[in-house]
């Protein structure tokens, strides 16, 4: 139990820092472009990559999981491979919800915490672009 618990809190703690992060550097890079729409575009594509480098992480955890004893796995349409792992986290983390591939055993707890910060972090990214696009939209 102090396994599951200990890998659910490195990976949300690393992939709150992975936002966190990325989000700070096009702050401080976006103003450096010249074009205010180019800076709502270099804001929108670098949170679309942080997006991106979050799930692979989610996805590569749950690969690593499902060979690991005690860990749990995933089941149902799953053919061992890691984008197969990618492909659910993909679901979990934008909340779609499990369809062919589901958790099993100790990663549904996982998979609870990845679709929770999902919903956080695509708002924190939301809430982001408005500020984005509020100081660079109607300047150019």
């Amino acid at each position: 139990m102090l396994l599951v618990f200990a890998v659910n809190s490195l990976v949300c703690l690393a992939v709150v820092l992975i936002h966190h992060e990325m989000l700070i550097v096009l702050q401080r890079r976006a103003p450096h472009l010249r074009s205010p729409r180019h800076r709502v575009l270099f804001a929108l594509v670098g949170t679309l990559l942080a997006h991106v480098a979050e799930i692979w992480v989610f996805g590569l955890v749950y690969y690593t999981c499902h060979y690991s004893t005690g860990l749990g796995g995933l089941a149902g349409n799953f053919d061992g491979s890691l984008l197969d792992s990618v492909y659910f986290s993909f679901s979990a983390y934008t909340t779609l919800g499990f369809g062919d591939i589901y958790p099993s055993g100790n990663l549904r707890f996982l998979s609870g915490l990845e679709a929770l910060l999902g919903l956080v972090l695509i708002a924190w990214t939301a809430s982001f672009l408005y500020i984005e696009m509020r100081q660079n939209w109607d300047k150019s």
